[in-house]
């Protein structure tokens, strides 16, 4: 396994390039490009190059976290705080 080496993550399928690989306490560590985790390298084999795709660093958030981005999120929360009423809340809770 190397730098640029192209890995499957067996138990989720996750192709990535591999940008980075460390050891810590016996076990190494690899570092893909599409989620930027480290994975144990022990769950990686690898894979057909055409499997990879490079995707652009937006795509990727939005892959990982499952939503437009950390922006995106930020601001539709603030839009949703702006919106809520408390007058029909009632306060709960042991006391």
């Amino acid at each position: 396994m190397m730098v640029g080496d192209i890995l499957k993550y067996t138990p989720t399928s996750t192709v990535g390039k591999v940008t980075d690989i460390r050891e810590r306490d016996g076990v190494v560590w690899a570092k893909l490009d599409f989620t930027n985790l480290y994975y144990d390298s022990a769950y990686l084999k690898e894979t057909d190059p055409s499997e990879y795709k490079e995707v652009s660093f937006k795509e990727r958030e939005k892959a990982v976290t499952g939503r437009e981005g950390t922006e995106a999120a930020l601001e539709k929360l603030r839009k949703e705080e702006e919106e809520v009423d408390i007058r029909y809340f009632t306060p709960s809770g042991g006391g």
